[in-house]
């Protein structure tokens, strides 16, 4: 997706004050600002995870980056394992809800400047940018399912055992990312659509041992499907209102990220990009 952008202005992570290179495969490691089907956008193509170690102030630094600069709505994608019997590779996940297993808060610590103390969490994806994206998604043909995501550290990729659990406290797919991002956009007041590219089965249910190498290559064949949504997703995005035209939307967060999740890297690989809109978890 990141090819499609219009004027594009390209910035790896490693010339943005304070941001280290990407450290996951799949992950471009860059920012893209220009004009995606004719509306200003900043596309995230990459994503720091709290596996790599990076602190969370790191971690959402990108989507107060985005919040700075004019975003005024976010897209969040990921590459996930599903859980739900009927998610499997190459399905489309729309997040309704999510469940924070990090055992960290990217809020936690000084207030920053702009932000609530406590977000309100009560609806962390916006209901009008879903109803939108369910809409696009009947047009376009594109399955689109609903369910909760469930944020885990990481690295490693899920027990049996633990997949039992996340399926008996209500998730339908476990990713490593999206789930500070979301917390961070909601402090700021900004919009969040979230959704996951289902890149292998969640151990146990399948039974099949869990490669990145897979993640990626699932992400890249399913990744134009999940473009194809973006793009309409992006070409009917208001003009006014909450979701000014002039002013860009961050993919990847309003971003329009690219999924992955590596361990599972979160933004789906699209061609060279990001591994889950990279996905990779």
């Amino acid at each position: 997706m990141v090819e499609g952008v219009a004027d594009a202005v390209s910035i790896p992570f490693h010339d943005v004050p304070g941001f280290p290179r990407a450290g996951v495969a799949g992950h471009a490691g860059r920012l893209v600002f220009g004009a995606l089907e004719g509306r200003p956008i900043l596309i995230q193509a990459g994503r720091f995870h709290f596996y790599e170690g990076h602190p969370a102030e790191l971690v959402v630094a990108p989507v107060r980056l985005a919040a700075a600069l004019g975003v005024k709505s976010v897209i969040l994608t990921n590459a996930a394992g599903g859980i739900a019997r009927g998610l499997g590779p190459g399905a489309l996940m729309l997040l309704d809800d999510h469940l924070n297993l990090m055992g960290r808060s990217p809020l936690a610590g000084r207030v920053q400047d702009g932000e609530a103390r406590s977000a309100d969490m009560a609806a962390p994806y916006h209901p009008a940018l879903q109803s939108r994206a369910l809409a696009v998604a009947g047009t376009l043909e594109i399955p689109l399912e609903r369910g909760v995501y469930a944020a885990v550290l990481g690295p490693s990729y899920e027990t049996p055992a633990e997949v039992r659990f996340l399926e008996k406290v209500g998730a339908h797919a476990v990713g490593m990312s999206t789930v500070p991002e979301a917390i961070a956009a909601a402090a700021l007041g900004l919009p969040v659509l979230g959704i996951s590219l289902i890149t292998n089965r969640a151990a146990g249910p399948g039974g099949a041992a869990l490669d990145h190498r897979d993640v990626l290559e699932v992400g890249r064949a399913a990744g134009g499907r999940l473009e194809r949504l973006l793009r309409a997703l992006i070409r009917e995005m208001p003009g006014g209102g909450s979701e000014p035209q002039d002013r860009p939307s961050s993919g990847g967060a309003g971003r329009a990220r690219t999924p992955s999740r590596s361990p599972r890297t979160d933004t789906p690989p699209q061609g060279d990009q990001n591994g889950r809109s990279n996905p990779g978890r």
